[in-house]
């Protein structure tokens, strides 16, 4: 499954859909898809994930997958949309 993330502000960011869930999660979401971020609640979702990755990275060398990829590298596109989103103050969605 792929999960894309999507705003007015910013390129659409498709993920693959397990990464895409523990993102949400991480933001404070739940594993729904499709669903959406309100353009009120977006700030708080960046800082969420952002927390969230800067924990995942201080653990040992676990937060990398059989493909060598950290799971903060993977997340920056997603943070990158976010922060255009909370910039220009819109909606995030995802399907």
């Amino acid at each position: 499954m792929l999960v894309t993330f999507s705003t007015d502000a910013y390129a659409d960011t498709i993920m693959f859909g397990d990464v895409a869930l523990a993102m949400l999660k991480m933001m404070g979401h739940s594993a729904t898809v499709p669903g959406a971020i309100l353009a009120a609640d977006v700030p708080e979702a960046l800082r969420r994930l952002k927390t969230a990755i800067d924990v995942k990275k201080a653990l040992p060398a676990k937060g990398v997958d059989w493909s060598g990829v950290s799971l903060a590298h993977r997340a920056m596109p997603l943070i990158d949309l976010l922060a255009a989103a909370a910039k220009a103050e819109v909606e995030v969605m995802w399907n």
